[in-house]
């Protein structure tokens, strides 16, 4: 039997009429389709209705995915965005508890970009809301840029974290070359989070969950996006594959997925 991979949803409308959906991009399920050897199961964006324990019960992993929409600064204390900011409420009373109940429960993890930030938001973290305001950082958003390799093609480095797992699934490579589609990031990070990467500017780009018995990372780029050409990006995919199958399994996470913490520092 394949794995149920869980991949959370935005709500969206579409079409003439503005019908509400619950839509999550192509790439995500054509990842899990051919890396993670999964079949993708999407998760409604239905807020309060929500059933955690029995989407944790029955999955065998979960992508936290991208979205243009920003967790709201409501979940970490922090000031209202600006007027005309994409919010998603209804995803955020979803993702944030099922992001908590499934790391204690060690189903393995991979969060992208948003699903990056509702992670560190989950465990107790908070988020820079535009870091284009901040003096001394990188230009981090293509997400409006009108040609596409542009939009998704490699925009920064980051510094893989020596000892990390990144670092570990590059061949030991320091350094990486990454897309950058986003406008927020961490600012306090979640004391259960070890940092993986860091962009030039000292932006957070990767972290993993120290204490969980699964394998749960989150990176602010998007490596469903090159998997089939990025080294790096598919092997975050089959890392995490390997993890689905050996908890399916009831074996412990592969001695090469476990990492000790490594605790590397951020910029303030």
């Amino acid at each position: 039997m394949k794995p149920l991979i869980g991949i959370t949803t935005c709500r969206k409308t579409f079409g003439p009429f503005d019908i509400g959906n619950h839509a999550a991009s192509d790439t995500y399920v054509t990842v899990t389709d051919r890396v993670v050897l999964g079949v993708p199961v999407l998760i409604p964006a239905n807020g309060e209705a929500v059933d955690v324990e029995t989407l944790v019960s029955r999955l065998d992993g979960l992508i936290l995915t991208g979205s243009q929409s920003n967790v709201s600064p409501c979940r970490y204390g922090g000031d209202p965005h600006l007027a005309g900011t994409p919010e998603d409420q209804m995803r955020d009373a979803v993702t944030l508890p099922l992001a908590r109940a499934a790391i204690a429960a060690g189903l393995p993890v991979v969060a992208i970009c948003r699903g990056f930030q509702e992670l560190n938001v989950a465990l107790g973290g908070s988020l820079h809301q535009r870091l284009q305001d901040l003096p001394g950082r990188l230009h981090h958003s293509n997400q409006d840029h009108p040609d596409v390799a542009i939009r998704q093609g490699k925009a920064h480095d980051v510094d893989l974290t020596e000892g990390g797992l990144l670092h570990r699934l590059s061949g030991g490579g320091r350094r990486a070359r990454v897309n950058s589609l986003h406008n927020q990031g961490i600012d306090r990070l979640a004391a259960s989070l070890d940092i993986e990467a860091l962009a030039p500017d000292g932006v957070v780009e990767a972290v993993r969950v120290m204490a969980t018995p699964g394998l749960a990372i989150g990176v602010q780029w998007h490596p469903e996006y090159d998997f089939e050409t990025d080294p790096l990006s598919r092997a975050i995919f089959v890392a995490f594959g390997r993890a689905v199958r050996s908890r399916m399994r009831g074996d412990m996470l592969p001695d090469d997925l476990r990492v000790r913490s490594v605790r590397a520092s951020a910029a303030e």
